[in-house]
């Protein structure tokens, strides 16, 4: 949840600096322009969730692509980016709130909120994976319990056997 408040938190300032100025200009550069600035914010903010995520969050994961899972991440978060542009572009042109509130509440809450939750659930099955040791090949899981082992008298009568 850090990895994810911390490259939110990114997004947001960007966000808010390049639509609304952040206090710090009057004249905001994408001010006409707010699901390109949401783009370009959720991008800069994706840079730094890669590097928290392998660098901080799953360090104890290997990676098990050749690029570290660089190419899976971005997918992922470029797939799941539509979903805040989508909710900012329901609050602009459906709703018709142009506010920094709303774009805020639309845009870096609510989208970013489902979209984490995929994300998340999506960069653990893909992009960190838990890594299979050499006992769970030898031994895996069954739905039915440890039926599927042999033990030692009942190896002992299999070999007999042959």
């Amino acid at each position: 949840m850090v990895t994810g408040g911390l490259s939110t938190l990114v997004s947001f300032s960007i966000f808010n600096f390049l639509v609304h100025g952040l206090y710090l200009t009057s004249h905001p550069w994408l001010g006409r322009q707010p699901l390109t600035a949401l783009v370009l914010a959720n991008l800069a903010g994706m840079m730094v969730s890669y590097r928290l995520s392998r660098n901080w969050a799953f360090r104890h994961r290997p990676p098990v692509h050749a690029d570290g899972g660089r190419t899976a991440f971005f997918l992922i978060n470029l797939v799941t980016l539509p979903i805040a542009v989508a909710t900012l572009w329901f609050s602009r042109h459906v709703l018709g709130l142009t506010d920094p509130l709303s774009d805020n509440v639309f845009g870096n809450v609510i989208g970013a909120l489902i979209g984490q939750v995929g994300r998340f659930y999506l960069f653990r099955k893909y992009v960190f994976r838990t890594p299979v040791t050499r006992i769970d090949l030898e031994h895996p899981v069954s739905l039915l319990g440890p039926a599927h082992r042999f033990t030692a008298f009942e190896r002992d009568a299999s070999e007999d056997a042959v």
